[in-house]
């Protein structure tokens, strides 16, 4: 029984998954925080060049 848990806490496969979930988080959250910002500076100035048009 101590050799299984020894076995179990030795066991870092599903570390490395986790670190990958982590990482494509970090990768998401930056990609929508630019598209956020971005999205705003477009609608800014696409509102100012239909006021010129008009």
């Amino acid at each position: 029984m101590t050799r299984v848990l020894m076995a179990f806490l030795a066991d870092e496969s599903g570390a490395t998954a986790i670190e990958y979930g982590l990482i494509a988080a970090g990768i998401a959250l930056a990609i929508i925080t630019a598209v956020d910002g971005l999205g705003t500076r477009l609608n800014s100035k696409f509102a100012s060049i239909n006021s010129s048009l008009k």
